[in-house]
């Protein structure tokens, strides 16, 4: 499954967000990177905790990483809750959410493991979930998932030692997302 989106189109983008071109996920993520168009989606209980997946040992960036609930690329044209919506069951089994857009985190970030670059204008959802969701995570895409208090994980990202345990973006997403939550009702 991986491999078949690798040949996938992305939107490519100027640093305000316009599409400027496409081109395929491979491309797009081969150095020094394309800025494109992606999303990542946080779903948040009323606890306060996040969603977290690991990513599969088969990811081509950032493998076995922790990250967000569930991250992926709109085609050219695609709104990016659609996008989402579709990822969310593909990747984690939950169908059916109202997703809301809470900004836009842009980053380059360069995997050493695989060469490969995240250069990305990022739409972030959210959503808020019960706690016992029914999960069906595809082993092909997600090795574990766990909730974890969004204040905590934003401490432990902050400490120079686990920054090899998570995705180089989850940082910025949860910085565009947390601060917005109440203002959509999450918190």
């Amino acid at each position: 499954m991986t491999g078949t989106r690798e040949l996938e189109l992305v939107e490519l983008v100027s640093a305000d967000g316009v599409g400027c071109g496409t081109a395929t996920v491979v491309a797009a993520h081969t150095a020094p990177g394309q800025l494109h168009r992606a999303f990542s989606v946080l779903l948040f209980d009323g606890a306060g905790r996040t969603l977290l997946q690991r990513r599969a040992a088969v990811k081509t960036r950032f493998a076995h990483r922790w990250a967000n609930t569930c991250c992926g690329h709109p085609a050219p044209d695609e709104p990016a809750a659609v996008a989402a919506s579709r990822r969310l069951a593909e990747e984690i089994g939950v169908r059916g959410l109202e997703l809301a857009e809470v900004g836009v985190y842009t980053y380059r970030a360069g995997d050493p493991a695989t060469g490969r670059v995240e250069h990305e204008y990022d739409h972030v959802l959210v959503a808020r979930v019960a706690t016992d969701i029914a999960l069906a995570p595809d082993p092909a895409e997600v090795a574990g998932t766990r909730w974890t208090p969004a204040d905590e994980l934003i401490a432990e990202l902050a400490r120079p030692e686990s920054q090899q345990e998570y995705a180089p973006w989850l940082s910025g997403v949860l910085q565009v997302a947390v601060p917005r939550l109440s203002d959509i009702g999450l918190n």
